[in-house]
């Protein structure tokens, strides 16, 4: 019996992927949040939905799954290929990471699955 479900892999992939890319942006307005509460200032640009509990929510439970849910390659194979501000090539990331590439595959995958699972979409 596998530990995931019998759900696309390549679905789980662009969902995740998805994720994470709001999750930069999120995290970014997270720490702004922070800064202007430092500096007294409750709202430096308009708020057009009011959803900010949500989206700080959204961060630190994506913080909790790739701190909690991943050991240190599969945090890197995230942080490298979905996190960084450059878009990067599968292949760099895992001669960087001086694995094989079949390694590197079944790494990402088993990264992304986990978050997936942390999240609860599977």
């Amino acid at each position: 019996m596998s530990l995931f479900s019998d759900v696309d892999d390549k679905e789980i992939r662009r969902v995740v992927a998805r994720l994470l890319k709001q999750y930069k942006a999120y995290r970014v307005a997270f720490q702004n949040k922070l800064e202007q509460d430092a500096e007294g200032i409750d709202q430096l640009f308009p708020m057009l939905n009011d959803v900010e509990k949500e989206k700080f929510l959204f961060v630190k439970q994506i913080d909790r799954a790739i701190e909690n849910a991943l050991n240190e390659i599969e945090r890197e194979i995230i942080q490298r290929k979905y996190l960084d501000n450059h878009r990067v090539k599968d292949i760099d990331v895992y001669l960087d990471l001086g694995l094989t590439k079949d390694q590197y595959y079944i790494h990402k995958k088993y990264a992304i699955n986990l978050i997936a699972t942390a999240l609860r979409i599977i």
